[in-house]
């Protein structure tokens, strides 16, 4: 294979592999929905994703009054915090057989209904239990919104489209934990927390309209079957227990490209969520802010950040998957993306990072730096992300489902690690030596993709090999 000329090998590889956007055996019914259609599920599965990472967040300016009422502390409440995101990462192992045995659609509505359900529970919480249970059932629908809906994205939208719708789900997905202080931060200065959970269920209820008016019912397309419009086999018992093992789901790992795709995006979520869960008790005792609300406008910069970047990423990541198009006569490889964040990853936000903990610890710089520098991180951040997220979507297009789940059980495990380890790691070192961990911590995600980029494609034909077949994809 070294001694072929690269654009031949990669197409004869391609072809071979079956590669989404390369291959005319990839049957993609569903990219001929009407244009509207397709903009209206876009605007749907993206709003809901925003509704289920909003709620990680949107407690986190109310936390002291929350604390008060159930006679906790916030450190505790953190802790809690973490358990949910936790709970939404280990939610694919349930939720990922249910969508396959029912359906994507019906899977969707119901996952809905019941999380309307659990938000109308937590506003009404008598006690900490109430609320702490409440919180955990919610979370293991959260995660269901945004691998189902990043799946139907993909099954809708043509490779060269795709970056860009991606871009705008990401969008929803980035803006929700931002989005969520704020809105948080309004609602506790002037009336009580529960209200927080009641604009969550009208956020819920319009989610579930639009859903049952908008969603198609798109079934995974199997190697073995020819359309997603093809009414599904029944399944026998044998076939259901096979969809609650687990290894489903862990099997994926095995090829070192995906896994490492995975442990990258886990490693940026430690900034985002280190960065949101620590706002609070960084920026108030520092800038002297007393009220919820307005320490709640600080997460207006790392918003607008993620969701310049979601939109910005989208588009120049589908730019650099049609230059490398060209660069190969018409061949396409997933893999091409992940150039698109390179220069994020390894230069703009570990500096970003670096410039936000240090002014901090030094006390330089006033509001205007860290307001600057957290819009900077967020925005490089996202346009990361977009790579990588469509990039689990491509790469193994016959689980995608199983790909994408596995993706967010790592990522969350990340993410709830950073929640609930970033406030005492400030206490412990300062907020210099923490944000630079978490710089450091980028710069690592940044050469894995690069690694990914390169060598990905030889990395999953190894596998193969060593597998002694082709992997159904």
């Amino acid at each position: 294979m070294a001694s072929q000329n690269p654009a031949t090998s990669a197409s004869l590889t391609v072809s071979a592999f079956s590669t989404p956007g390369t291959s005319p055996h990839i049957p993609t019914p569903h990219c001929s929905l009407p244009t509207w259609r397709k903009y209206l599920v876009l605007a749907t599965v993206s709003w809901m994703a925003l509704v289920a990472t909003y709620s990680t967040t949107s407690l986190l300016p109310a936390t002291p009054e929350i604390g008060a009422e159930f006679n906790t502390s916030v450190s505790t409440l953190n802790i809690t915090n973490a358990g949910f995101l936790l709970a939404m990462g280990f939610s694919s192992f349930i939720t990922g057989p249910l969508v396959e045995v029912f359906g994507r659609r019906k899977a969707y509505n119901v996952a809905l209904v019941i999380f309307l359900g659990c938000s109308i529970g937590t506003a009404l919480a008598p006690n900490l239990g109430v609320f702490v249970g409440m919180r955990t059932l919610s979370a293991l629908e959260g995660t269901l919104f945004m691998v189902v809906g990043q799946t139907i994205l993909a099954d809708i939208f043509e490779p060269i489209l795709r970056g860009r719708a991606v871009g705008c789900f990401l969008a929803a997905t980035v803006s929700g934990p931002a989005i969520g202080p704020i809105i948080g931060g309004v609602i506790v200065t002037y009336t009580t927390w529960r209200a927080i959970y009641w604009v969550q269920v009208g956020m819920i209820a319009a989610g579930l309209i639009a859903s049952m008016l908008f969603v198609p019912d798109i079934r995974q397309t199997s190697k073995h079957q020819s359309s997603s419009d093809e009414k599904p086999r029944s399944l026998s018992m044998e076939d259901i227990r096979s969809l609650f093992n687990p290894m489903r789901l862990l099997r994926p790992l095995v090829y070192p490209n995906v896994i490492l795709a995975d442990i990258a995006c886990g490693l940026l979520s430690t900034l985002q969520y280190g960065l949101l869960s620590s706002i609070r008790e960084i920026i108030n005792p520092r800038f002297h802010l007393t009220t919820p609300l307005i320490s709640g406008l600080f997460y207006i910069a790392p918003g607008a950040g993620f969701l310049l970047g979601s939109i910005v990423g989208g588009q120049f990541s589908d730019r650099t998957v049609r230059n490398y198009m060209l660069k190969r006569k018409g061949v396409r490889l997933p893999q091409d993306r992940l150039n698109s964040g390179l220069v994020a990853m390894l230069l703009v936000v570990p500096g970003a990072s670096l410039t936000f903990g240090w002014t901090l610890k030094q006390e330089v710089g006033g509001m205007v730096v860290p307001v600057i520098m957290s819009f900077v991180a967020g925005a490089g951040l996202m346009g990361s992300f977009n790579g990588l997220n469509t990039y689990t979507a491509e790469v193994l297009p016959y689980k995608r489902s199983e790909v994408i789940s596995g993706k967010y059980v790592i990522q969350y495990i990340f993410g709830a690690g950073s929640t609930a380890v970033i406030v005492p790691a400030i206490d412990a070192i300062g907020v210099g030596w923490a944000f630079t961990i978490l710089a450091i911590l980028v710069t690592l995600a940044g050469l894995i993709v690069l690694l990914i980029a390169k060598r990905g494609l030889e990395m999953q034909i190894w596998v193969e090999k060593s597998l002694g077949k082709e992997e159904d994809r």
